[in-house]
């Protein structure tokens, strides 16, 4: 480890192995779930690597594969499920100097560093709007959106990031004596995006943008759930409604942590949220009307200062309700097509243990509900009950936020095209090791109640 420091800190490298630093670009949001907390408190790297160029992470990446140090690569850190921790040590690349962006005509080229917002500052100099984003938007890197997430705001209109055609290249760098550049497009995007880093180092990214539209904040009151789902479907679904976000949250949540806006909101009212055109607000009013909903905010029409929308919704939903109750953490789970039974039935056996919020997305041109309860922590045990009577008794698919490794969050079984893409890409198994189980047992399945890397029954690796 010392040699590879000292090898390129000599080359002109950046590098830092201070204590502080390094604690600090070790970790990201892991702390949203208390079993991560516990799990990956003492997690760190060794020493960290700013490269400036893809030269200089072409050497990093050599000098580490000759010394069998570990490679975890960071973005902002902005992830909630130790994606960019580094669970065996190493080196911490960090790529925030990777950050150039080029707007073109329908797509931009942007290295893995460069932050969401500026990305769509700059489309809008053009014209142009990027077609997905976290709600971490403001600090979050382009790099870690693609590497480390799923979804986010303008999924409604575009689908996830497993749509293929929201990404249309990734270039990347292998870990082998001589890394090599590969360049993924098409379906094999896939090999990469959501990979957390495990099978090559993403130097640049091209990504489709579209013309710009003039989106406008509206929060919609309803009497209760039920009309909620009914109004988010209904906008979704509705050709005249162009909507960039729709998210609903059952009555409580801004009684409680929507410290900005709970002024304008009745107490007891369901909320939906909506990026909708401007263009489009007389029918998105008539909608309301129809349905029996009142808006409660507009933005530009009340005065103070209210965070942006998109900051209530997605990932920032738990985060206002931790900032306000540190006990409260999150799911997250598909929801059927009878979403109304779905959320009746949590509701009848979680009560306020479990508080509704979804997001609405779009997965082969339907429009679906994807649930991110707010769950009141007591304890670890009576955490994974929730997740085993959600999945066994009530039939849901539960996308578990407090595991770290790539199966067990979400895909549910080893991916075996990017096992195959690994093998090539990291002969050695040094990116990011830990988080990928197929690549030290292909064979793994699931079981309830247990964790991979961090034993849930009694300690220690399962």
């Amino acid at each position: 480890m010392t040699e590879c420091f000292g090898i390129l800190q000599t080359s002109g490298i950046t590098v830092d192995d201070a204590p502080g630093p390094v604690e600090r670009k070790s970790r990201d949001f892991f702390w949203y779930s208390p079993i991560l907390k516990r799990q990956l408190a003492d997690i760190r790297g060794d020493f960290l690597a700013i490269p400036e160029t893809e030269d200089e992470v072409r050497k990093i990446l050599a000098t580490c594969f000759e010394h069998d140090v570990p490679v975890t690569v960071r973005g902002a850190g902005t992830g909630n499920y130790g994606q960019a921790m580094p669970l065996r040590g190493g080196c911490v690349l960090l790529t925030e100097r990777l950050d150039q962006i080029g707007i073109h005509t329908g797509h931009v080229v942007a290295g893995p560093g460069a932050i969401m917002r500026r990305i769509e500052d700059r489309a809008r100099e053009t014209d142009q709007e990027i077609r997905l984003f976290p709600s971490t938007m403001a600090t979050a890197t382009i790099g870690g959106f693609i590497a480390g997430g799923s979804s986010g705001v303008g999924a409604i209109r575009w689908g996830g990031l497993r749509n293929p055609a929201n990404i249309r290249r990734i270039r990347l760098l292998t870990m082998e004596a001589e890394p090599q550049v590969i360049e993924l497009t098409g379906h094999d995007v896939h090999k990469a995006a959501h990979a957390y880093g495990v099978n090559g180092i993403i130097t640049e990214l091209e990504l489709p943008i579209d013309p710009a539209t003039d989106w406008r904040e509206v929060l919609i009151g309803l009497p209760d759930m039920a009309a909620a789902i009914a109004c988010a479907f209904a906008i979704g679904r509705d050709d005249a409604i162009l909507s960039r976000m729709i998210s609903l949250f059952e009555p409580g949540i801004a009684d409680r942590y929507f410290l900005r806006h709970r002024k304008l909101v009745p107490e007891g009212e369901a909320l939906v949220a909506v990026y909708v055109a401007s263009g489009d607000l007389a029918a998105l009013e008539a909608l309301i009307a129809r349905l029996g909903g009142q808006i409660r905010f507009r933005d530009g029409e009340h005065e103070g200062r209210f965070p942006d929308l998109y900051e209530l919704g997605w990932n920032h939903t738990t985060l206002r309700a931790i900032k306000v109750d540190p006990a409260m953490t999150y799911l997250q789970m598909m929801f059927s097509d009878d979403v109304h039974s779905d959320a009746a039935a949590i509701k009848a056996r979680f009560g306020d243990e479990l508080q509704i919020h979804m997001e609405f997305t779009r997965i082969q041109g339907e429009v679906r509900a994807v649930a991110m309860p707010l769950v009141r922590f007591t304890d670890e045990a009576r955490l994974e009950e929730v997740v085993t009577i959600l999945e066994g008794e009530l039939g849901l698919t539960v996308f578990n936020p407090h595991r770290v490794t790539l199966e067990e969050g979400g895909m549910k079984a080893p991916d075996l095209d990017q096992l195959e893409f690994k093998r090539r890409a990291d002969p050695k198994g040094l990116l990011n090791p830990g988080k990928m189980i197929a690549w030290e047992d292909p064979d793994w399945v699931p079981q309830d109640g247990r964790s991979y890397l961090f034993g849930t029954v009694g300690g220690g690796r399962t």
